[in-house]
């Protein structure tokens, strides 16, 4: 099976130069035209594809190779640009930045050498004259294997700049194919980590969406940017499939207790999922649960909550497709306003995304607050990251929060953030202990303490120290993860809901 989708990776030499507008606008004018565009991002960040979904009305995807390994970034993306007439990948930071210390390893060249993708650089030419060439023949040239087909020339301040832009870059042999001139910056107000998450200003960002297609459709030369993306090589090999995965996935290696002592329930039958719809996204066809199927056959598919709303934007789509190709009902609740988990929910899994912002609104609602506590409590599954590490604690910022976990939460001015290589040193609903496992922090807060008496991860860089806490049916840590790594995680998650 092959892939031939056009496609196109948007670079720049470092961060700040314009991606995310150029990006996204290419995304949204496209779509405005009627193409199914699939939208994708080197790299772990969660905001981004939220404009991005925005764009094309279709699930924003991440594509790292740190995270998932080099190998998963092609089939990862077939999977996600399956019946696409386009796929737009915005890169990160500058165009051979990766991880640190690991060379290419999960640069946007990196993944545009995986994709077999032409690379489009987005320049900030606010400061530059002639010495553009210069710039743009040094990218072109730093690397045979990464192909520079043209250049966006972001910030130029007006005809006569532009001219001398052009005619430096005649000698270069990289085609201009847009020019962006200096305007207001697209409302895409940033905080502490970032832009602000398309959940928590719908309204804003849609503007921010439209006006970024503007000035896309008024400064570039869509066509010539398409015939480029039909240009990229084809990828061999099969797109990911949850189900696939899910079913080749090592069953858990202790077997499921049954509280009742009757006959094991019957086996899942993995079955192809449907994809996640984005927070507060209406896509047609798709709603706020997702299955793995039809519910034939008296098979049991037990509930897993998933937290979204404004507090908790952080999420893989990835990860509600394994669940349900595991064979769970994956049910989406808002903490800022629901008072209830989902009916029947037997497990829970909190993801990343603000809670710091949203403190006071989170420990106002009581009621749910006493019912993720309960559900711990009773030893039901719950898999907590970053933020949801901080609603699971005694306290954030004075502000009680759920208690299950006995540690107390605040803000700090130091940023965490980084790649981590990890080893599950405990037992836990996703993993055994000795389980290695790639993630990323990106936080602005401290847990104190900051592990338990099982913690949940041992990281060895930048320093060696062990984090987060396993508890009952906890598991509870800073780290980001990416289950397309590790499939088996989605389904020993899973059965241990059938048995709790």
């Amino acid at each position: 099976m092959s892939s031939s989708v056009p496609r196109l990776v948007i670079a720049a030499p470092s961060s700040g130069s314009g991606k995310t507008t150029v990006a996204t606008g290419l995304m949204a004018a496209f779509a405005s035209r009627g193409l199914a565009v699939s939208s994708h991002k080197v790299g772990p960040d969660y905001i981004d594809p939220g404009y991005h979904a925005l764009a094309t009305g279709r699930v924003g995807r991440n594509l790292d190779a740190y995270l998932c390994g080099a190998e998963l970034v092609a089939p990862l993306f077939a999977h996600g640009a399956r019946g696409c007439d386009l796929a737009v990948v915005e890169g990160v930071m500058g165009l051979f930045d990766g991880a640190a210390g690991e060379g290419e390893l999960a640069s946007t060249a990196h993944v545009a050498k995986l994709l077999r993708a032409p690379v489009v650089l987005v320049v900030d030419a606010s400061s530059l004259s002639r010495s553009v060439a210069a710039l743009v023949h040094g990218f072109a040239s730093w690397d045979p294997e990464v192909r520079i087909g043209g250049v966006i020339l972001n910030k130029v301040g007006s005809e006569r700049h532009e001219s001398l832009l052009r005619e430096a870059l005649d000698q270069s042999g990289v085609p201009v194919l847009g020019v962006l001139r200096r305007a207001e910056q697209v409302g895409t107000p940033s905080r502490h980590l970032g832009l602000v998450p398309v959940a928590e200003r719908r309204a804003g960002a849609v503007a921010a969406v439209e006006a970024m297609a503007a000035q896309v459709r008024d400064g570039c030369d869509l066509d010539a940017l398409f015939a480029l993306a039909r240009g990229a090589g084809v990828l061999s090999g099969a797109a990911w499939d949850a189900a696939e995965v899910v079913a080749l996935s090592p069953p858990p290696p202790l077997p499921v207790p049954d509280p009742g002592g009757s006959a094991p329930r019957p086996p899942y039958r993995p079955e192809r999922p449907r994809p996640q719809t984005p927070d507060g996204l209406v896509v047609p066809g798709l709603g706020s649960k997702v299955t793995s199927g039809p519910e034939a056959g008296g098979l049991e598919r037990p509930i897993v909550a998933v937290a979204g709303g404004a507090a908790f934007t952080f999420s893989y789509a990835e990860h509600a497709e394994l669940l349900a190709a595991a064979g769970a009902e994956v049910v989406t609740f808002d903490p800022l306003r629901d008072e209830q988990l989902p009916d029947g929910t037997r497990g829970l899994v909190i993801g990343g995304g603000f809670p710091e912002v949203y403190a006071p609104e989170l420990s106002a609602n009581e009621p749910l607050r006493k019912a993720v506590a309960a559900l711990a409590e009773s030893g039901a599954p719950v898999a907590a990251e970053c933020a949801g590490l901080l609603y699971l604690s005694r306290e954030l910022d004075g502000q009680p929060m759920c208690g299950v976990i006995d540690a107390k939460a605040r803000m700090d001015e130091r940023l965490t953030l980084g790649y981590r290589d990890a080893v599950a040193v405990s037992d836990s609903v996703l993993a055994p202990a000795g389980t290695r496992m790639r993630g990323h922090e990106f936080h602005r807060t401290v847990m104190e303490p900051g592990a338990g008496a099982a913690p949940a991860w041992g990281l060895r860089a930048p320093v060696r120290r062990v984090e987060g806490f396993v508890q009952q049916g906890v598991h509870a840590s800073y780290l980001h993860t990416h289950w397309a790594s590790a499939p088996g995680v989605a389904r020993r998650f899973v059965e241990r809901c059938v048995g709790s």
